[in-house]
């Protein structure tokens, strides 16, 4: 029988547009798949003495601070689009049982790189830079299309261009923080990148402060991280980008297991399972790229 376990590891929450954290809270709750076979009659049979099949156990690393996404919901529960497609998958790979464990995004990739977690699901967008370093699953799971965010009264920035002489808030090791990196390169430092670790209220309580001029991010998620509609997006498309699940490189396990999780997410999106959590956590289909806003 699958156990699905949420372990924590850190208290240091963020949600910049694209981060997440941990709490010490450790919770333990049995799959769908676990709670129906616990209805189910033992039945005598020649089958009864095979072995059963062996379950391995997956670590995945999160965390608790991206609202929708993966985040703590009212009862503490763990839960958002990324952990909800995780359980689906756990659903459908009975040789995996999948363990959550969370902490601060920076430390997400060291600790895939330390052999502490196995993979990472918390909207990792794909990108040359980690392509080098990681290996993606071939399936995205969603698309992003990167823009400026500023406060909604911010009339001065309406381009990353702008941002020249101004401070971007980011995190450190996020897609947005290469982007902003990317661009000091060939622009002579010109943008002051403040990196940080908040809350989603802390992005909105920065930039309508005036303690930092922008930040960048996927626009759709404005409304789950600034419900009050505080913040804005200005400006062209700076990036497009997939969404998908994030393994060490150069490692055979590794490597079987994305191979799997393609196959399961096919399916998942194919029944139409991966469309309707995006709509429910997301408030729209971005599991095509042409839908992705």
């Amino acid at each position: 029988m699958k156990q699905f376990t949420t372990l924590a590891v850190t208290t240091v929450a963020l949600a910049l547009v694209v981060a997440g954290c941990g709490s010490k809270s450790e919770t333990t709750n049995a799959s769908p798949k676990a709670a129906a076979d616990s209805t189910k009659a033992p039945v005598a049979s020649a089958a009864a003495t095979t072995a059963p099949v062996k379950v391995k156990k997956i670590v995945v690393g999160t965390g608790t601070q991206f609202p929708n996404v993966a985040f703590l919901d009212k009862d503490g529960k763990l839960t958002g689009y990324d952990i909800e497609l995780v359980k689906e998958l756990d659903k459908r790979l009975p040789e995996y049982e999948f363990e959550f464990k969370t902490m601060d995004f920076a430390n997400l990739l060291l600790s895939l790189e330390t052999n502490k977690i196995d993979f990472v699901a918390h909207e990792i967008e794909k990108n040359k830079e980690r392509e080098e370093k990681y290996l993606f699953n071939n399936e995205p799971y969603a698309y992003w299309k990167t823009k400026v965010i500023v406060a909604k009264d911010n009339t001065t920035v309406k381009s990353i261009d702008d941002l020249k002489g101004k401070k971007a808030l980011t995190t450190a090791t996020s897609a947005e923080a290469t982007l902003l990196e990317n661009y000091n390169k060939t622009h002579d430092n010109a943008i002051k990148i403040v990196y940080q670790s908040g809350a989603a209220n802390d992005l909105v309580n920065q930039l309508t402060t005036g303690r930092a001029d922008g930040a960048l991010g996927a626009d759709f998620l404005l409304p789950l991280l600034d419900p009050q509609s505080k913040l804005t997006a200005v400006g062209p498309i700076i990036d497009e980008a997939e969404v998908r699940f994030l393994f060490r490189k150069n490692d055979k396990d590794g490597q079987e297991l994305a191979d799997k999780i393609d196959v399961a997410l096919k399916a998942i999106k194919a029944d139409g399972t991966l469309s309707k959590l995006s709509t429910q956590w997301l408030g729209g289909d971005f599991t095509k790229k042409d839908d992705a806003k």
